[in-house]
């Protein structure tokens, strides 16, 4: 989507929508009926389609209509829920009384000024992520305060931050811009185009061969899909796919579920295995007790990961020493080859390197170390028909990966 269309024509489509007919539209959003015309004829340019059918009775929603209108409800009422949550959190305070239902005045330039100083934390790099002027931008964001009638932005040593109010009023807002891409996305699509953008946040569990999987199942049907693969911790990862900036997060689900906008739904349950390398002296023995591997040196995720309390509570009777901590699964691979370290690490997901006779599993008994690998998605979510089949691939996958990786 080319920017995020004017908010007046959205309302405007929405009236017309509802009512079949720009004159009595035009009495509901205040505005005269050759301007609601024009805001049509201009909406309908950006989707590239024309989303009524004119006829002697009245406007008639077209089918493509249907679906961006259904998006633009969606996008309009994220941010009414906004600027309500905006107000209880911050309320009205020092003189500024700011305007009642202020969401119904919002303009996308407000909006755009908010999203991108909530990302860059600074006025000056939000003006050029957005290609507009310092000065441009700053009076958006202090007419959207005006417009609020509180304070929004606070400034800090480290540059610009946002007040709890503007914080509850950025998620929604950008939760709206997500609707409408999708709204965009499923417009194409309609039109025989499918350029759909799936944005995947990727837990370690689900690299190795879920992912790919399912990206690559996809690829092939609709080879003009893109895709954006984005990892990191657990927490930035939840952020972005609350704030409608990841459509979807793959690996392990969390216990209890961390915040009640999100839902979880599992695929299968991979087991925690110790690996070591090919031809390790402990790998000829037919069985291992923990005792025994307690004296050896291991290679283990950081603190505060679901993988590192497992190996904390198999040892909490005698814990290896020597330990080398990393995230990077890269230097586990690494060290295992190079060295008689073990891990403790998903079956799953050292599938390729097993199947490869690079490593080993060894022959240890672990109670209760299965984890659930699954899918999280923002509660109320509804997918385009490509982000819908891409989660049904992932389902797919889910199933062929059920089988633990078998013990040597």
């Amino acid at each position: 989507m080319n920017g995020i269309p004017n908010i007046r024509h959205l309302r405007a489509f929405r009236e017309v929508a509802r009512r079949g007919s720009i004159s009595q539209a035009a009495e509901h959003v205040h505005l005269s009926q050759p301007a609601i015309t024009q805001a049509i004829a201009k909406l309908e340019e950006e989707v590239g389609t024309p989303l009524f059918e004119r006829r002697p009775d009245g406007m008639a929603v077209s089918a493509m209509g249907v679906l961006f209108l259904d998006r633009v409800e969606r996008a309009l009422d994220r941010l009414r829920t906004g600027t309500r949550e905006a107000v209880r959190i911050g309320g009205r305070k020092g003189g500024l009384r700011g305007v009642a239902d202020f969401d119904q005045l919002l303009t996308a330039a407000q909006i755009r000024a908010l999203a991108a100083v909530a990302d860059a934390g600074n006025f000056s790099l939000a003006a050029r992520t957005v290609g507009i002027s310092q000065p441009t931008l700053h009076r958006a964001a202090r007419d959207l305060e005006r417009l609020a009638g509180m304070a929004l932005f606070a400034r800090t040593a480290a540059g610009i931050a946002l007040t709890p109010a503007a914080k509850a009023l950025v998620q929604h807002v950008k939760l709206a811009i997500t609707e409408l891409e999708q709204g965009f996305a499923e417009v194409g699509e309609g039109l025989g185009g499918d350029t759909a953008r799936i944005v995947v946040g990727s837990m370690p569990l689900s690299r190795p061969f879920i992912l790919p999987t399912a990206v690559n199942a996809l690829v092939r049907e609709r080879p003009d899909v893109q895709f954006d693969v984005l990892d990191g911790p657990y927490d930035d990862l939840l952020h972005g796919l609350r704030h409608g900036e990841i459509d979807v997060l793959i690996g392990a689900l969390r216990d209890p579920l961390p915040i009640d906008d999100v839902v979880q739904e599992p695929l299968f349950e991979d087991p925690l295995v110790v690996v070591a390398r090919a031809f390790h002296p402990l790998s000829r023995r037919p069985k291992l007790t923990l005792e025994e591997l307690a004296g050896c040196q291991w290679v283990v995720p950081r603190r505060g990961t679901p993988t590192r309390d497992r190996f904390e509570a198999l040892f909490a009777d005698a814990p290896p020493r020597g330990l080398v901590e990393t995230s990077s699964q890269i230097l586990v691979r690494g060290l295992l080859l190079g060295s008689d370290r073990l891990t403790l690490i998903s079956a799953h997901q050292i599938r390729h390197e097993h199947e490869l006779g690079l490593l080993v599993i060894l022959p240890v008994e672990l109670a209760n170390t299965e984890r659930t690998i699954g899918l999280t998605v923002r509660r109320g979510w509804r997918p385009t028909a490509t982000q819908a089949h891409f989660l049904d691939l992932l389902r797919a996958a889910g199933t062929q990966a059920v089988s633990p990786v078998p013990r040597p």
